[in-house]
């Protein structure tokens, strides 16, 4: 008895142990290039390589120069366009399609999910010279509505198969009770189903803004002036020139791309909740 209670007490503590070991790890994996760009940012005139050095004095020049020397104020704004635009057009289109196949049966229904899990296979670096040839047929090189529309194609596919699995955790019995109280499809979607799946589209809106800010290959390859650029291909010339690099300014920069998605993420985290739906049907 004394034994066994001891190998479960050995057990226990090796599972705690590798479970912290893990985790801080993991902890110094994702802050210590945080720190590092961080460093990088705050130090004074430029230098030529990132560098965590805690001991300089921290000055905010890299900042007055980033936004007075640079594009990178338009820069900003054009990303915010994209990534706004993308979010709402995206988490409209993905939040009825998913309703549609979780609660509707009509023809194609199961071709059409097939067919989204293979377009999904393909990746988007297989179809940049597609979409440029597309972009010079519709004149819609350093076209923001063209970038967004590509942006929200690529994320429906998949993003619809994750929508659907989560309306269908919501139970079927409460659209049966509320078609007998004599609500119609519109009123059992906006004010039944659509409160109990606001995780799932809190974390759908969160993705698709991401998104631009942190696509470079798709934005680079269609907007081809520097005042059209969005974040991540205008940070990208401050270090393409080997000979001038501005790497001080790039950290500054990238440092400054968290603050709109840490504001959402503030602002969309009280609906980062599940088991919404447990006990949400009739007893």
């Amino acid at each position: 008895m004394n034994k066994t209670f001891t190998t479960s007490k050995m057990k226990k503590f090796a599972g705690r142990f590798f479970t912290y070991f893990y985790l801080i790890v993991l902890a110094v994996v994702i802050i210590y290039p945080l720190l590092v760009t961080a460093s990088s940012a705050f130090q004074p005139g430029n230098i030529t390589a990132f560098r965590l050095n805690l001991d300089s004095i921290w000055t905010l020049d890299n900042f007055r120069r980033l936004f007075n020397e640079t594009l990178y104020l338009t820069w900003y704004k054009n990303t915010l366009i994209v990534a706004v635009s993308t979010m709402v057009a995206q988490v409209t289109i993905v939040t009825l399609a998913g309703y549609a196949y979780s609660r509707y049966r009509f023809v194609g229904r199961k071709q059409s999910l097939m067919f989204f899990l293979i377009i999904q296979m393909v990746p988007t670096m297989s179809a940049l010279t597609a979409f440029f040839v597309m972009a010079l047929l519709l004149d819609a090189i350093n076209e923001y509505w063209f970038l967004t529309f590509l942006y929200i194609g690529g994320g429906i596919p998949m993003n619809t198969w994750l929508m659907k699995g989560y309306f269908d955790t919501v139970p079927y019995e409460l659209d049966e009770s509320a078609k007998l109280d004599g609500a119609g499809h519109f009123r059992i979607f906006w004010q039944i189903n659509l409160p109990l799946v606001r995780p799932m589209i809190a974390v759908q809106a969160l993705w698709a803004f991401m998104g631009p800010f942190g696509d470079y290959m798709l934005s680079r390859f269609l907007l081809r002036s520097q005042e059209f650029y969005t974040v991540a291909p205008g940070l990208q010339t401050f270090i393409s020139d080997t000979r001038n690099q501005k790497v001080a300014l790039f950290a500054a920069g990238a440092i400054l791309i968290a603050v709109p998605i840490a504001v959402l993420f503030f602002f969309l985290q009280k609906n980062f909740v599940s088991g919404l739906v447990a006990g949400g049907t009739k007893g």
